[in-house]
């Protein structure tokens, strides 16, 4: 209980941009990695001390997005790295919704599907899960936000804050998955 209370927390202000949207719920879903479940290596970070894995973005997939949905956002944020203080490992944007999803891979830097904005190092590029060696396993939240604004709107060069920002009165509907690594 105590786990879903502070994923809760760190995110709740994805979840507070989100309205109740139109027909069924919105889902978002990954072949890289089940809700819950353990994030595979090629999504890790590839430096030996994380795992050596290949740092490819995970495949995703949605269903269900909100009446009025024109673009789509991402972020995937790690509440337990940073020694508390949460670690942002993706942001993305600019995401066509009519696209069949994101296959794994493809959307690491930015390019004509995607935008990439900054993670917690500065860098426009998806950064693999990489927690401290013998930490407890790393919970990786990754929240899809259905927007209305039309796709390129968003400026290149956004972290976590300033997407947050942009979304404020745009945002339709949001989900999350959580994945799991450790070593």
């Amino acid at each position: 209980m105590h786990l879903r209370h502070w994923l809760f927390a760190a995110l709740l202000p994805c979840t507070a941009l989100a309205a109740a949207g139109g027909q069924g719920a919105m889902s978002v879903s990954s072949s890289s990695f089940t809700d819950g479940g353990v994030i595979a290596l090629q999504q890790v970070g590839q430096d030996p001390a994380c795992g050596a894995g290949e740092e490819r973005t995970p495949q995703l997939s949605w269903d269900n997005l909100p009446a009025g949905t024109r673009s789509l956002a991402l972020i995937m944020l790690d509440p337990d790295g940073g020694k508390g203080v949460g670690v942002v490992h993706w942001v993305a944007y600019n995401i066509d919704p009519e696209q069949d999803g994101l296959k794994e891979g493809m959307a690491g830097l930015s390019g004509p599907y995607v935008t990439v904005g900054r993670n917690s190092r500065g860098t426009q590029s998806y950064r693999g899960p990489c927690p401290p060696a013998g930490d407890n396993p790393h919970h990786y939240a990754l929240t899809l936000i259905a927007t209305d604004l039309p796709l390129g709107t968003l400026p290149e060069g956004l972290d976590r804050s300033g997407l947050l920002q942009l979304l404020q009165g745009h945002a339709l509907g949001a989900q999350s998955l959580v994945g799991r690594y450790g070593h």
